[in-house]
């Protein structure tokens, strides 16, 4: 019995082994057509590029990595999260190569196409109240997981340390050494706060005068999925507001209208986060005179699709 429990270990180790290879390495894209300014340059990170289809990938990989090296999460097991979508989805394609499943709480109000991803990916999803958002999704999967804690392992990624630890070692040197350490601005938006606070600390590891900007929705009511007004809404734990220096609000319509813009004159399709971060990083670009801005494109436009 002992040796079989083993072997399973060793292969799921080795199966992480090769997932892994499929994580991050994202490339930078110039952004010069939708915005332009002299002495001033935006990149977007194309996250969509990796398995599991956005920034998410990182910090879905990185939790169910380290739950199975400290033997948290087996194959008798399965992962229990809350999701808007992108992190879910990034587990339920991580766990097939694995041979994990996967259990979902998700907003009744998430994409029909982000659905369909969920479902074809043998996703077991559990629906929470498209009123309550993300919110009332983490109460459900905390409830299943109090119920019954032998079935689970339950992941938080609104309160798991390896979600931003995935963008120290990963995002942020990526960013530095595209850009050959010419950075001064990142900006991204918050939903778990994973990318903000990691990408922010690994990049100040390298330089600690990079400037962090957060976004956030200019109300509570947005349509931005994934991202979080943190006034109204459960403040994840990872978050710490001193990472960031600097705030700033984006409105959901001129984030949509952005989108159409991004496709006709950068070729690109990309998600209203995406647009949204893009929003973020212009309104930055309007305040200096000189500097290399990053964000990332969190996905693509594929998931939003009716």
């Amino acid at each position: 019995m002992t040796l079989a429990i083993s072997n399973h270990t060793l292969n799921l180790q080795a199966r992480l082994d090769q997932v892994e290879k499929l994580i991050g390495h994202t490339p930078l894209y110039p952004i010069n057509k939708v915005y332009s300014k002299t002495g001033v340059q935006i990149f977007a990170k194309l996250e969509w590029q990796q398995l599991g289809g956005s920034v998410k990938a990182r910090a879905a990989f990185n939790i169910i990595k380290q739950a199975i090296l400290n033997g948290q999460l087996t194959e008798e097991k399965e992962l229990l999260d809350a999701t808007s979508g992108n992190t879910g989805i990034a587990y339920a394609s991580i766990g097939a190569a694995l041979g994990i499943n996967i259990t979902l709480c998700l907003p009744e109000n998430a994409s029909e196409q982000r659905k369909r991803i969920l479902e074809s990916l043998g996703v077991n999803i559990v629906y929470t109240s498209k009123f309550e958002g993300t919110d009332g999704a983490q109460l459900k999967a905390k409830e299943l997981y109090k119920e019954n804690p032998d079935l689970y392992y339950y992941a938080d990624q609104y309160a798991n340390d390896h979600n931003w630890q995935a963008h120290v070692t990963t995002t942020a040197p990526e960013i530095w050494n595209a850009t050959n350490g010419k950075v001064t601005h990142f900006v991204a938006g918050l939903g778990t706060t994973g990318t903000l606070m990691g990408t922010t600390r690994g990049l100040k590891q390298f330089n600690k005068n990079i400037t962090a900007v957060a976004l956030e929705p200019n109300n509570p009511m947005h349509g931005l999925e994934g991202w979080k007004h943190l006034e109204t809404a459960i403040v994840p734990k990872i978050y710490d507001a001193t990472v960031a220096d600097q705030f700033l609000e984006i409105d959901t319509v001129e984030a949509f209208d952005l989108v159409k813009k991004i496709a006709l004159k950068e070729g690109l399709l990309v998600s209203p986060s995406a647009a949204a971060n893009l929003l973020g990083a212009i309104q930055v670009a309007e305040q200096i005179d000189s500097g290399v801005i990053v964000t990332t494109f969190a996905d693509d436009a594929s998931k939003y699709r009716e």
